[in-house]
Formats: structure tokens, sequence, C-alpha cells
């Protein structure tokens, strides 16, 4: 199967050390970079062995090549919807990091266009790819585990990222969208929304919003960037009947099932198929293992460009979100 040749537009520390490590690990050269400050374009070309003479501050110059056949973008919303219309009207496959646009409106219209194209046009919602969020994903499409009745989760961050955006936008933008995908991936769509906002402080937001899903359940989400990033952040569960399956820290699995009470019985012991299971990755395992989900969101990208089938969340995925997340910026 051949290599799949990308380059590479947007080198800030987001690329440089999240995406492209993961990235060059797969079945994929890396033969161009790009970034409008041309200093961050050659460390990383630097970095990841791309030649000086295939490093730009153009990415229109970058697309004028004939040997890529994918475009990685990590540059904001705004290069977002401009370059991967682009990207897509010269017909090469797309990496879109979130968000794909700074509105629901182009959001649409860049998944309107990828319908066309016939190429892969991939947008990096990657807390689908964690590995505990998939061990719970995969666990709840199980006949055992039923309907999903309810949800409830809290996904925090910290002021540092978003301390000069006095309207949140940013906070939204690039941390919450997240949570849009990944509560619809696990509930179906939205059909009613309540939201409150509560301010601290100046630049310390508190969201609270409960959710009926059009499939009935009802749901609890909570969103902030007031948090401390020494601390987990994340937490999620859902619930059927008799069964429950919670992620704590994108990093630990608990499924509990249906166990009779044990303090009155003597013969009490530890159940196959009755107590609840745990999972949680071994650490010390000395692999070089991401459990965040980069490698494998990647690796899902890079083998949708070979052709191999996937699931891998599209752009009409994130359109999706960013109409649930309009109603929450507006709020």
């Amino acid at each position: 199967m051949a290599r799949v040749r990308i380059g590479w537009i947007g080198c800030g520390t987001h690329a440089t050390e999240m995406l492209l490590p993961q990235l060059v690990r797969n079945e994929a050269t890396l033969v161009a970079v790009c970034d409008l400050n041309k200093d961050n374009a050659l460390r990383a070309s630097t970095q990841y062995n791309v030649l000086p003479a295939d490093t730009y501050d153009d990415w229109r110059k970058m697309l004028e090549r004939e040997d890529l056949d994918a475009i990685g973008i990590s540059a904001g919303p705004v290069a977002h919807y401009e370059i991967g219309k682009a990207v897509m009207q010269k017909g090469l496959a797309l990496f879109m990091e979130k968000p794909p646009a700074l509105t629901a409106v182009q959001a649409d219209e860049l998944a309107a266009l990828a319908k066309t194209t016939g190429k892969p046009a991939f947008l990096g919602l990657m807390k689908r790819y964690s590995t505990a969020n998939r061990v719970a994903i995969n666990t709840m499409r199980t006949e055992d585990f039923g309907t999903p009745a309810s949800f409830s989760g809290q996904f925090m961050t910290a002021p540092t990222y978003f301390s000069t955006d006095a309207d949140y936008t940013g906070f939204f933008l690039h941390h919450c969208i997240h949570y849009m995908d990944l509560v619809q991936l696990l509930m179906g769509p939205v059909a009613e929304l309540t939201i409150h906002k509560h301010e601290l402080s100046p630049g310390r937001l508190i969201v609270h919003s409960l959710m009926r899903f059009e499939n009935g359940a009802l749901g609890t989400l909570i969103l902030g960037n007031h948090h401390s990033r020494g601390v987990p952040t994340e937490t999620w569960q859902v619930q059927a009947d008799h069964r429950k399956i919670e992620v704590r820290n994108i990093h630990e699995v608990r499924y509990s099932r249906n166990p009779p009470l044990k303090a009155t019985l003597p013969e009490a012991a530890m159940v196959e198929g009755e107590d609840t299971l745990i999972w949680e990755p071994n650490l010390m395992v000395a692999a070089a293992e991401d459990h965040k989900g980069y490698l494998a969101m990647l690796n899902d990208f890079v083998g949708q460009v070979q052709g191999t089938t996937t699931q891998g969340p599209t752009l009409a995925d994130g359109a999706r979100a960013m109409h649930l997340l309009e109603k929450y910026i507006s709020a």
C-alpha cells in the first residue's frame, strides 16, 4: 500500500507536539509544511525532516504542488474554512482540526462540498478516539447494554488557554465543540436544550445545561474554564436499565451491571456477568501508546486516504456539532 504524501498547514505548538508526531507514525510521509510565520514552518521542517525548499509561508503556493495526496490543517477556524474549501476544490483528501469554521452556516457549506469530492474530508474530533471513550462507546453498542436513558458529563479546562478571550468564543469553539460531538455520538441529536451561564469573574465561566434527546433520554452537561490543569477535568456517564457506564479522566472505564446486594449473602463473591467491570491502561507498559486518541484518529485518516473504509468524524459531524455549539454561544 502506497504511503500517503501529506502537506501540512499550520505549524504551531498543537500541530508540532500533538498531531504531527502521531501522523508520521502512520503510512504517511510529510512532504511539505506551511505556516504564515516562516520561523514556525522552518522549525517544523527541521523537526520532521522536510527540505527547506518544501517549506512555505503561503499555503496557496503549497497547493500548487502536484505530489500531494492530502492536506492537513491546524490553523484556526477562519483558515480552516478558507483553506478547507480550496483543498477540497483541488481534489485532495483533507484532515482538518476542529473547529471547521467560525459559524454553523460555514460548517454546513464545507460539509456540502465534501459530499461532492469523492475524497476523505476528516475532522479532528479526537475525543471519539481516546481509548477509554472507545471502550465505553463500544460497550454501549452491545445488546446487553440496552437503550441509553440518561447522560451526565462534566468537561472543564483552565482559564490560561483563553485568558485574552473576553467573549469566550475561543473557549466554546476550541474546547466545547468536542463535547457537542461526543454527547450526540453517545445519545443522538438534541431535541430540547436549556442553558444557564455564570461568570465567576472576567475570563472564568461556568455553563450548566439540561438536554432532552430526540429518543426521549435526558442529559446534564457542565462546561467551564475555571478549573486547574493539575487535576482531572473530564468525566461522563450514561445510564440504561440496570446498566451504567462511566469514563473518568479519559483513562478509566467502569461498567456497572445488575449485581445482587452482597451484605447478607454468605456466598457473596465477584460474579462474572454481574459485578462492575473496571478497565484502565497499564501506563508502565513499554510501548508508545497514545490514550488521548491522536494516533488512532490519524491512523483512521491515513487509512481512509489509502482506501480503507472507516467511521472517522466527517465535516457533516462537525456541522452538527457547530449547530449545537451556537446555542451555547448565544445563550
